[in-house]
């Protein structure tokens, strides 16, 4: 019997309470979490808007896609932090109210906002990782250990550091655009399960799924489901370059 894990579960792991899967705990309107993505924190990773999400104060988002993986003492750093560094003082005198806020409230609703961050798919961020405000990190990112992240991060790269550098990239340009196109963290999770093992490992599933006779997957739009698949063929495809873009799959 197949048994799939339910995204809408907020705890997944039933002797393991500092697991969490994200979305069904998620309530401010600022903050969107995709299926599967989980948090691990042993002190409290239910508080993850209070704990994790930090001066989430503007209109700005925080945007996380399905299956990320966010470690203990990860945070995201909103533009509400920001302070003014147009006068000579960054102290926030508005904040405190009275005359202060009205001489100056111009002066903090002038500040550039640096928009949405915005997180892909299947990312993993380390422990103690560091995200500041309106950054962008691609499906299939690493964020390692202790990294404070201050820049865009493409997809599939390994960054680390303060601040976060490129370490390298995880495969080739070429490989990294068939993954991109392929996109599993979308297909239906049915799919999704029977592949997990090729999926998380690279090797074949043990079940036996139906070879794809195109060479590639299929995705018809309409009906929302895939033909064809096998991804075994996928990692074939990604290292022989025969893999095509699934809306050109016919």
């Amino acid at each position: 019997m197949t048994v799939i894990p339910d995204p809408s579960q907020r705890f997944p792991l039933p002797h393991a309470h500092r697991t969490v899967f994200l979305k069904p705990h998620v309530t401010a309107p600022n903050i969107e979490v995709g299926d599967y993505t989980y948090a691990d924190d042993p002190d409290d990773a239910t508080a993850f808007e209070a704990r994790n999400v930090l001066y989430a104060f503007g209109p700005e988002k925080l945007i996380i896609g399905k299956f990320c993986a966010i470690a203990a003492g990860t945070r995201f750093i909103m533009a509400g932090a920001n302070h003014a560094t147009s006068g000579v003082s960054t102290f926030p005198f508005t904040i405190f109210g009275g005359t202060w806020a009205e001489e100056t409230m111009d002066i903090i609703t002038s500040i550039p906002s640096k928009g949405d961050t915005v997180v892909g798919n299947d990312v993993w961020f380390g422990y103690n990782t560091l995200i500041m405000p309106g950054v962008t990190i691609g499906d299939g990112a690493i964020i390692a250990t202790g990294a404070v992240v201050t820049a865009d991060v493409p997809p599939y790269t390994i960054v680390g550091g303060n601040p976060a550098t490129v370490v390298k990239q995880r495969y080739p340009d070429a490989d990294v655009a068939r993954l991109l196109r392929a996109a599993w963290w979308d297909w239906p999770v049915e799919l999704v399960t029977e592949n997990v093992r090729a999926i998380m490992g690279g090797t074949r599933p043990r079940s036996s799924a139906s070879p794809c006779t195109t060479g590639c997957w299929r995705t018809d739009q309409r009906r929302n489901r895939f033909r064809g698949v096998s991804i075994d063929h996928f990692w074939h495809a990604v290292q022989s370059g025969t893999h095509r873009h699934p809306e050109r799959c016919r």
